[in-house]
């Protein structure tokens, strides 16, 4: 705990002992959960406090969240980044979307057991998720570590940000080829990129590159397309 409290300082955040404990707790419950449910291929302790946690929170590199309030995180399956990130920023309001029903149930136990206000998890696929007018553009920001080529991505993700809000995408150091196939898709969807950030994860040999961009005009109704399109048929 004490390299992540290090870690963690070195990006700018400072935590509480109560969101220290809430780190530790939420730890303890994804080994115990994935003992039975297939949530992280990572279990070591240092690993999760830098890989998942610490990672998750890295997006402090190309936001600044206390600009931000609603956040959407696609593709949650563990919780990562909304939970570290609703930890660590409490005034965030966060929606975590998974396709798994099972996963979500958890999720929304940890949130209990965290004491978590203002951040629910919810069932459902993105493609059907971004038509519905109670989720579409009402984001100041999504975030997703979800593996899905940045096309497919950008098409589940640009529909629920608000115009001059973000998408961060998780990606790893090597994202360069797959930014330059998915920039059109990208246009198309409404955005533009405005930053990428490439770093080495502290204290691990894990190499990070964060897409940060911005939605400049709303998206056109025809995306996403139906459920399967985007990932059979990427926009190019």
């Amino acid at each position: 705990m004490k390299k992540f409290i290090n870690n963690i300082k070195n990006i700018g955040i400072n935590l509480s002992e109560n969101q220290l404990n809430m780190f530790q707790k939420y730890y303890e419950m994804l080994v115990e959960k994935n003992k039975v449910m297939n949530l992280t291929a990572i279990t070591d302790y240092q690993e999760v406090l830098t890989k998942h946690f610490l990672d998750s929170l890295t997006l402090v590199k190309v936001i600044d969240i206390n600009k931000v309030e609603k956040v959407i995180d696609v593709g949650t399956g563990g919780g990562f980044p909304g939970i570290p990130l609703k930890i660590a920023f409490p005034h965030l309001k966060i929606t975590l979307l998974d396709s798994l029903n099972k996963r979500v149930n958890w999720l929304n136990e940890v949130i209990a057991i965290l004491d978590l206000n203002d951040i629910k998890a919810v069932h459902g696929r993105a493609e059907e998720f971004g038509q519905n007018f109670e989720y579409r553009e009402q984001y100041d920001l999504c975030v997703s570590r979800a593996v899905a080529n940045l096309s497919t991505l950008s098409e589940y993700c640009m529909p629920f940000v608000k115009k001059d809000g973000y998408f961060v995408s998780y990606k790893a150091a090597t994202a360069n080829e797959e930014l330059k196939e998915a920039i059109k898709a990208i246009e198309i969807l409404g955005g533009k990129v405005e930053e990428l950030c490439s770093f080495n994860l502290e204290d691990s040999d894990m190499e990070r590159c964060l897409i940060k961009i911005v939605k400049i005009k709303n998206t056109s109704k025809k995306y996403p397309r139906k459920a399967g399109l985007p990932s059979k048929e990427p926009i190019k």
